[in-house]
């Protein structure tokens, strides 16, 4: 876990693009500062919208100081929340399991996650096919999106999950492990296809989650911890605010908002790997958003993935997507 501290005073000293925005926000400086300690992933569907809204100083006007902590899995966020070191975090589909399991309360959602889980694998050690995987190993990170995405994957091609062997690592260590020729496949989401391609040219990349979308919808977003979603909602309606700027911006100029993450934020990959990172999620505006929380589809999406991630841990007794994650402040805020 890395930690940053992230004010407008240091993104201004930084020469980031928020300095551009700064002459605009006057009004923002009036308003009370808030420091949260936010937890995330470097991940363009988890953290794309993040530093877009500080680029577009979207948070400093809500008066947002974000004491940033990185993570390299979903579990590992909220695990951290669970010993009280976070007040809110930002993951992909693993929302839907420690939700349903009472750790904190949704609130946002970021994207879709259609086509960031994928599986590789390396026809040099057998596997060049769906139906090569029976009786593999097959390197995973268990309770996210890649899990829920490997599943789906394999049942949609008649392999009972049962009939492979699954280990359960980081997703660095999975894909080193892959590379390392320890393993035969391996479920992994984006950007760690990366360094799979960059260093196996051989590999074979068999399919994405984009072959089970709709159905299969897999969301990401924001939660609170409880306790404190409880008591600072005005706060939370801040971050939604900022929020939804950053958002329309991705919707309305991706190319745009694409290379300004590359430029700052993902400097270890080319502008193209950016550019099929934002294609592999799919964003809404803030008004189509409305629409998918006020007409139950969010909280349905929630709630199948919560199914399988039930079922797979063998929960009889967990909470409904409709208890978990509450609409109403999102549409109470952009309305």
């Amino acid at each position: 876990m890395s930690v940053h501290n992230f004010s407008r005073r240091q993104l201004l000293r930084q020469g980031t693009a928020v300095a551009a925005t700064s002459v605009f926000s006057a009004p923002g400086i009036a308003q009370a500062r808030t420091k949260i300690r936010l937890g995330y992933l470097h991940v363009v569907a988890v953290d794309g919208h993040l530093w877009t809204g500080l680029d577009r100083g979207s948070f400093d006007r809500e008066g947002i100081d974000f004491e940033l902590h990185e993570f390299n899995t979903g579990p590992e966020i909220f695990e951290a929340m669970a010993r009280g070191e976070l007040d809110v975090l930002s993951a992909g589909g693993v929302i839907s399991n420690y939700l349903a399991l009472g750790r904190g309360r949704g609130f946002l959602i970021n994207d879709i996650e259609v086509a960031t889980a994928q599986l590789w694998v390396r026809p040099a050690l057998g596997v060049s096919k769906l139906a090569d995987l029976r009786g593999k190993r097959i390197a995973t990170t268990m309770k996210t999106t890649a899990h829920i995405f490997l599943d789906r994957a394999l049942r949609a091609n008649n392999i009972n999950p049962s009939e492979v062997e699954i280990v359960d690592s980081s997703m660095s260590a999975a894909v080193k492990a892959f590379i390392a020729g320890e393993v035969p496949a391996v479920a992994l989401w984006v950007p760690f296809n990366m360094a799979v391609r960059e260093a196996l040219p051989d590999a074979i990349k068999l399919v994405d989650a984009s072959a089970f979308y709709p159905q299969s919808a897999v969301l990401g977003g924001w939660v609170a911890r409880t306790d404190y979603f409880a008591g600072n909602r005005e706060v939370l309606s801040r971050i939604i605010r900022a929020w939804t700027d950053a958002n329309d911006y991705m919707v309305r100029s991706p190319t745009a908002a694409a290379e300004a993450l590359q430029r700052s934020y993902y400097q270890q990959s080319r502008p193209a790997d950016i550019a099929e990172a934002f294609k592999a999620q799919k964003l809404y505006s803030s008004r189509e958003w409305k629409r998918l929380y006020s007409d139950g589809t969010v909280v349905k999406w929630l709630q199948q993935v919560s199914d399988f991630f039930m079922a797979d841990a063998g929960i009889t007794k967990a909470l409904h997507a409709s208890d978990y994650f509450d609409t109403q402040l999102y549409l109470t805020t952009v309305a």
